[in-house]
């Protein structure tokens, strides 16, 4: 896939990518910026917190990057080693390929990311698009997952056709159509202007994934053998949110349910739940390790290095 294909154009791909740096450089906490090899291409990684404490995999969601994990990130790495990865084929600084994603090519994706950073069981924080790279991770490697934390996944509940109409719709009528279809996902609640436009941006410039995203099948769910939570908004307009949380409510065996009513697909607010539920579940898993059994600092230390 060459590498401007899912930008409209290398002018802007480069105004994106430009302006992410920019964003980079104002990550709250100190914290090394990797580049590991895998076989869908390089992926860029952002890792902040003690290289020795137990380890928390960011996969932010469709159109997005690790700057989403910004307002989050400070929190986390107090407690957490923290990765926020860019997904490959997303207007991140990972590669381009984006392999479809019922081709198994994820799952190869997050061993090799696994594998560089030397990471025998790892929790996961996934949204929307992320969530489902979550789910499809932990289904298929349950040992490699220490628990995980969703936001209004996708491949749960079915998505929610009409709004995607509209939306494909509004995408055309320029800024004004970008920030409304923006409104909807949020709910009717403005973002700050720090997170929106870097956002309207990217969307100036990316193309989408258009694929239908895969839902995952009653023994996909029942195949989750860790702790799991699930953080989902009642006024979803882009997935079915109810459906989303009874089928995991009925085959997820480890299940703890935030379903906020008043919230749309992007949830806010969730930083201190999500940090309980990790301190809750990574301490079990803890017991079963040796002091520094995680098996991480020697390693990052021999991946490029970034900033600060």
């Amino acid at each position: 896939m060459a590498v401007t294909s899912i930008y409209k154009s290398a002018a802007g791909k480069q105004a994106v990518e430009r302006r992410y740096r920019e964003t980079l450089a104002r990550w709250p906490v100190a914290h090394r910026q990797l580049v590991v090899p895998t076989r869908h291409g390089d992926t860029f990684i952002v890792a902040s917190g003690d290289a020795g404490a137990p380890p928390v995999v960011l996969v932010h969601g469709s159109g997005a990057n690790a700057s989403m994990w910004m307002h989050d990130v400070a929190a986390w790495a107090r407690e957490f080693r923290v990765y926020a990865v860019d997904v490959i084929g997303e207007p991140g600084l990972s590669a381009p390929s984006r392999p479809p994603l019922a081709s198994g090519a994820y799952v190869e994706w997050m061993d090799d990311v696994w594998q560089a950073l030397a990471l025998p069981c790892a929790a996961i924080v996934g949204i929307s698009l992320g969530g489902w790279l979550g789910l499809e991770y932990a289904a298929r490697r349950p040992q490699h997952v220490a628990s995980l934390s969703v936001i209004s996944p996708s491949g749960v509940g079915a998505q929610n056709r009409a709004f995607l109409l509209k939306a494909g719709v509004l995408l055309l009528l320029g800024e004004w159509g970008r920030r409304r279809a923006l409104r909807l996902v949020t709910g009717g609640r403005e973002l700050p202007r720090e997170a929106a436009e870097p956002l309207m941006l990217r969307f100036r410039h990316f193309r989408p994934r258009m694929e239908p995203v895969p839902v995952r099948s009653d023994a996909d769910l029942a195949a989750l053998t860790m702790p799991v939570q699930l953080i989902a908004g009642g006024r979803d307009v882009m997935l079915r949110s109810e459906e989303t949380r009874d089928r995991m409510q009925q085959h997820v065996r480890s299940l703890e349910v935030i379903f906020l009513e008043e919230e749309g697909h992007i949830v806010a607010g969730q930083n201190a739940a999500i940090a309980s539920f990790l301190r809750r579940t990574l301490a079990a898993t803890v017991k079963g390790l040796g002091t520094g059994d995680w098996g991480l600092a020697a390693h990052v230390s021999n991946l490029p290095a970034g900033s600060n």
